[in-house]
């Protein structure tokens, strides 16, 4: 992992797209009120009480700070090591922190020195609110684009997460493929944006505005599947989708009739073709999901229940950082794909 830096990728550049968004989140943008549609605030699930409680000790101003389109928490992440990109006034970075505890570490990445300024402002006071002897939490200047060249090692992470940012990049098979190359081997990119029912036209992804609400560098959902899967990932699994309505009329007039979702996906960083389906029981106790584990919207765990998953999943369960949440069982037979068809992902309103 990186210590905290100011420094930037010496082999990466400013695009007029990263002008305009560091101008909109560092200039115009001065609180969540500004914003001018709701795309950046669309929960894509409800929050549990435990990050609610999490929340309750972030302080104010990196609150009204934050921008986000949903709220990131996957589950098990007691000891891990987190990377936020685009971690804005670092509200997700400072929630963490308490859920990976003094053992684990958080690392927030962002190109915006004055939502960088925010989150460094109040480290100290967040170690001393959590009871920690050391800070778990560093943050970083630099691009999603880039995530090697600012200083983080590939390799290193057993989780990134990203809220309503990867849609502001121009370049978002290279955010990808750089998430790819820094998470470790069974590493998950869980993450929540924005999508477009369809590829949006160049007077959409031009206007200023729009880009800066997170609707004009809307990805049309299915590039996400082909450019993951181009990346090295897992199938992108649904976990959550949300209708965005964007609630401003001039706005709504240009996007037509483009139909946007605010939804979570988890991608993992593990071997393909190398599991057979089988059953699986959760063993439960995972933190805010002792009896119960929504994995995404395919798969619901029940503790102690055996449950037949498919070769993908198992894969992904055996291989990733649930490996110990879970007891194996041989094939009981065929096991019927439970996947996420693409016809899925995600419903449309």
């Amino acid at each position: 992992m990186a210590e905290d830096s100011s420094a930037r990728g010496s082999g990466f550049a400013d695009s007029s797209t990263h002008l305009d968004v560091k101008e909109y989140y560092g200039k115009r943008l001065k609180k969540t009120s500004d914003l001018q549609s709701n795309a950046c605030m669309t929960p894509a699930q409800p929050t549990p009480t435990f990050i609610r409680e999490a929340l309750k000790k972030v302080h104010p101003e990196v609150i009204a700070r934050y921008y986000g389109c949903g709220l990131l928490v996957p589950e098990s992440l007691e000891g891990c090591s987190i990377l936020d990109l685009g971690s804005g006034s670092g509200r997700d970075c400072y929630m963490l922190s308490q859920l990976v505890g003094e053992k684990g570490h958080v690392t927030g990445i962002d190109m915006t020195e004055g939502q960088l300024d925010v989150a460094r402002k109040y480290l100290d006071y967040h170690m001393t609110e959590f009871g920690f002897q050391k800070p778990n939490v560093s943050f970083v200047q630099g691009y999603i684009e880039a995530l090697t060249e600012a200083g983080l090692q590939k390799n290193s992470f057993d989780v990134i997460i990203s809220n309503c940012v990867v849609n502001l990049s121009p370049d978002k098979r290279r955010v990808l493929s750089e998430a790819y190359a820094v998470l470790k081997d069974g590493g998950e990119l869980y993450f929540s944006d924005i999508y477009s029912s369809s590829r949006l036209p160049e007077q959409i992804r031009n206007h200023k505005v729009l880009w800066g609400e997170c609707l004009g560098g809307a990805l049309w959902w299915k590039d996400l599947l082909q450019m993951a899967e181009a990346t090295g990932f897992s199938l992108p699994r649904l976990v959550t989708a949300t209708a965005v309505t964007v609630d401003n009329k001039e706005l709504q007039d240009i996007l037509g009739d483009f139909r946007f979702v605010s939804a979570t996906y988890r991608l993992f960083k593990v071997p393909k073709g190398q599991s057979k389906g089988c059953g699986v029981m959760y063993n439960g106790g995972i933190p805010g999901a002792e009896t119960v584990l929504h994995f995404d919207c395919c798969y619901t765990f029940n503790a102690n229940e055996a449950v037949e998953v498919d070769q993908e999943l198992a894969s992904i369960l055996k291989h990733s950082r649930f490996a110990e949440d879970f007891t194996f069982q041989p094939p009981g037979g065929s096991c019927e794909p439970r996947g996420i068809p693409a016809e899925e992902n995600p419903t449309w309103p």
